[in-house]
């Protein structure tokens, strides 16, 4: 009898622990080391009707700066390939490195609902010039979400303007929104609804992607990841966006032991 208690008390916290952890991928700012790595391809670029595939890997490193605050880094650095996009000739084909986004975001501990503040920073690493816009760029992002059992909702914002840079590209002034929600099964399926809009102030155009998101949480070993899959449609790019898109990825998970 001991031993069926014991058992059972184990598989208990077992299934607690991915609860929490599941609960903590559909929140941006949990206090969870995570490393997404997201593939999108986006069909229909350029007059070419070209394809552009950008694999973002996305480095989550939450720190305790107090009793009551985490300074949450989020990273965005993507790898590119563009194939395509010029009717003929292969003028607009590049390969590499994009400019990478940084955020840190300061968050209570212990809040509801969820949120957090700070900057976002835009950082020139491309090793193209048509894989980046050569400008150094800073401004404010925000989240803020509310996690009510299985349902996760909430938005995350941030603005860009750029402060130096290669005087000859385009200027940065950028607005970005995304509004998500999610709904997580007993089984740790998690299916998610957002759109990653932008608005250009400097070009007077928007680009609003809606991505829906399916994942699954198992393990590997003793490794916990999240595997997903998605679609996404364009309901507004300026000439030349894509039409539609793909998203594929895993993300690696390194809980507090």
């Amino acid at each position: 009898m001991k031993t069926t208690i014991t058992a059972l008390a184990l598989a208990t916290t077992a299934l607690q622990a991915q609860d929490d952890l599941a609960q903590k991928l559909a929140n941006p700012v949990a206090d969870l080391i995570s490393v997404p790595i997201q593939s999108n391809i986006d069909f229909g670029v350029g007059p070419g009707d070209g394809t552009v595939w950008r694999t973002n890997i996305q480095p989550v490193i939450p720190f305790g700066i107090s009793e009551d605050w985490n300074l949450i880094s989020r990273t965005i650095l993507p790898v590119i390939d563009q194939e395509g996009l010029a009717p003929a000739g292969d003028a607009l084909d590049a390969s590499g490195l994009g400019d990478t986004v940084q955020s840190f975001f300061f968050s209570p501990k212990e809040s509801s609902p969820i949120w957090g503040v700070g900057p976002v920073l835009l950082i020139p690493s491309a090793t193209d010039d048509l894989l980046g816009g050569e400008k150094w760029g800073a401004g404010p992002t925000a989240v803020i979400l509310k996690q009510e059992g299985a349902w996760t909702y909430g938005a995350l914002a941030n603005h860009l303007w750029d402060f130096a840079g290669d005087d000859n590209r385009g200027a940065v002034n950028a607005t970005f929104l995304q509004p998500f929600v999610s709904y997580i099964t007993p089984t740790k399926t998690t299916f998610s609804l957002n759109t990653e809009t932008t608005y250009d102030w400097h070009n007077d155009q928007w680009i609003v992607p809606a991505n829906f998101v399916v994942s699954q949480l198992f393990k590997i070993g003793d490794q916990p990841v999240q595997a997903f899959v998605g679609a996404r449609y364009y309901v507004e790019t300026p000439t030349g966006g894509p039409e539609w898109g793909l998203r594929c990825g895993m993300t690696f998970l390194f809980p507090k032991s």
